[in-house]
């Protein structure tokens, strides 16, 4: 299909795909899907909120525009400091220098995990703010053990992020480990913590969240955590060192209401383990080699709503578990060797809102047996034998905001199923099969943001007349197709379009770039570019 598809579907969730454009650093503290830190830029800055900005907001920026002038701002209310501080790294202005004018102001939050040059001499600025300070992130930074003894006044820190912090090991978490106000730790992508590292992590006792992610070297650490009662989320995804004995020290942890344990060893025997979590609400278990025989224990799991069996060893034997797992809102069971049999018993899962069915063996036929899922909101059916005759079966769920046909083999008749799907959002019909014909059924979806019609080479510049009074696309995607240059004049209403993906078109990066500058103004991504 080539480069028009986005999609790389032997992959799972790879974070080294860095966004284009972005340095790897900067991607780094951004691309935390669970439990990222982050602050909001200044109202004044948000597009779209077109107040005139308060005198405080305008001196901020003044600030920020001026700042080498500034030796100190320990004299300035805290809260004062703090909007200074967010403004300088949002605008990626902070550096080492302007970093020391913020000695000791008090500030209660430090996240430092998009500036470059952080390392061990930021750190004596950092403690400076002594007891006032309760949230640091030094995610992608250089700092290294010996630069988190400077933290040890810092008595009062609620939150601590060392993603990526690749000179950290034991002996960094040795030095935090007298930190009982702790809440929320998170050491992400880390080669150097070790099962004997892990000790320090008992002391920790109000930990509410920990972070272990892609931590090679954590296994048999986990018993370390058994007086961590207060804990409500762990994340140990991508630890192929965790096994079924490491999920016997989590079965104390009652409160846990999340635990993400994807791409571990863990079999069905260690998902036993977790019968007595009453409490989970979420449990990703992608990649792991469980089958089936699991389903007995998550039915035990009064409060589980969001299941995640991606990539798992699952056949239909044994699957009429799922009938047991009825509070369900959200079931991933995408690249699962199941068949029509295992839908049978997802009917009596009507809380479900989200249901992931990627490249599994259903057909048109098994699509029957979801007609009663009346809260379902998004579907995902790409790669799988459905065709435009299984579509007759969604004709009932018109509350779908996203719909993904990616690879399915639907062509213009299918369409017809989809005119009335009017909360649509969201929707991917790329197999190759539909002409101009079929977009006239989908041209009247007005709440989509998203349309991605890639690698249906029968597609004309009609198809984008077609789809021109859809002015709410935020991304469209008509790549290997028939389109030319004469087409783009139907693009012109689309204001609000961002990206715009036409590959393997009769159209240029230059021909694109001329709309932009004319009529496109907010599009920032474009292929080809």
């Amino acid at each position: 299909m080539g480069g028009a598809c986005s999609r790389k579907r032997v992959q799972l969730d790879n974070e080294d795909n860095f966004p284009s454009g972005s340095s790897r650093r900067y991607s780094k503290s951004a691309s935390s899907k669970w439990l990222a830190t982050s602050f909001s830029r200044p109202a004044c800055e948000q597009r779209g909120n077109q107040r005139c900005p308060s005198l405080l907001e305008l001196c901020i920026q003044n600030i920020r525009e001026d700042i080498d002038r500034y030796s100190t701002f320990s004299m300035l209310p805290r809260d004062i400091s703090q909007q200074i501080f967010n403004e300088l790294v949002y605008s990626q202005r902070l550096t080492d220098i302007s970093f020391e004018s913020f000695r000791d102001c008090a500030l209660q939050d430090l996240h430092l995990g998009e500036c470059p040059g952080v390392n061990d001499s930021w750190m004596d600025v950092i403690s400076s703010q002594g007891i006032s300070l309760l949230s640091v992130d030094l995610s992608g930074s250089d700092v290294t053990d010996s630069g988190l003894i400077d933290l040890e006044d810092c008595t009062n820190l609620q939150s601590l992020n060392f993603n990526y912090c690749d000179q950290i090991s034991d002996l960094g978490l040795d030095q935090i480990s007298g930190f009982s106000n702790l809440t929320s730790l998170s050491f992400r992508r880390n080669n150097s913590i070790t099962e004997q590292g892990m000790s320090a992590l008992g002391s920790l006792v109000n930990l509410v969240k920990l972070d272990l992610e892609r931590c090679p070297g954590i296994g048999g650490g986990l018993v370390h955590l058994k007086g961590l009662t207060k804990l409500e989320s762990l994340n140990i995804k991508w630890c192929n060192c965790i096994t079924d004995a490491d999920m016997k020290h989590l079965s104390g942890l009652t409160n846990l209401k999340e635990l993400q344990i994807s791409c571990s060893k863990v079999t069905d025997v260690g998902i036993s383990y977790l019968k007595g979590l009453c409490k989970l609400n979420l449990l990703n278990l992608e990649g792991c080699p469980v089958t089936a025989a699991c389903l007995e224990t998550l039915s035990a799991l009064s409060s589980l709503l969001y299941l995640n069996l991606n990539r798992c060893h699952l056949s239909d034997d044994g699957c009429e578990g799922f009938s047991k797992l009825g509070k369900l809102k959200v079931l991933n069971l995408g690249f699962n060797d199941i068949t029509d049999a295992c839908l049978v018993h997802l009917k009596g899962l009507t809380n479900l809102e989200s249901l992931n069915l990627d490249s599994c063996r259903i057909d048109d036929e098994g699509l029957a047996n979801i007609t009663g899922l009346q809260c379902l909101k998004c579907l995902v059916l790409s790669d799988t034998e459905v065709g435009s005759s299984g579509l007759r079966h969604l004709s009932g769920l018109t509350g779908l905001t996203h719909l993904d046909l990616f690879g399915a083999r639907i062509t213009d008749t299918g369409t017809n199923y989809l005119r009335n799907f009017k909360s649509l959002q969201s929707l991917e019909i790329c197999g190759g099969g539909l002409t101009d014909a079929g977009i006239r059924n989908i041209k009247d979806l007005s709440s989509l943001l998203l349309l991605n019609l890639s690698q249906n080479c029968n597609l004309t510049d009609k198809s984008l007349e077609l789809i021109s009074g859809l002015t709410g696309l935020v991304s469209l995607n008509v790549s290997n197709s028939r389109i030319t240059r004469a087409g783009l004049q139907h693009l012109k209403p689309l204001k609000t379009l961002k990206s715009l993906t036409l590959e393997s078109c009769k159209v240029t990066a230059n021909d694109i770039k001329k709309l932009q500058s004319t009529d496109l103004p907010q599009l920032v991504s474009y292929r080809p570019e």
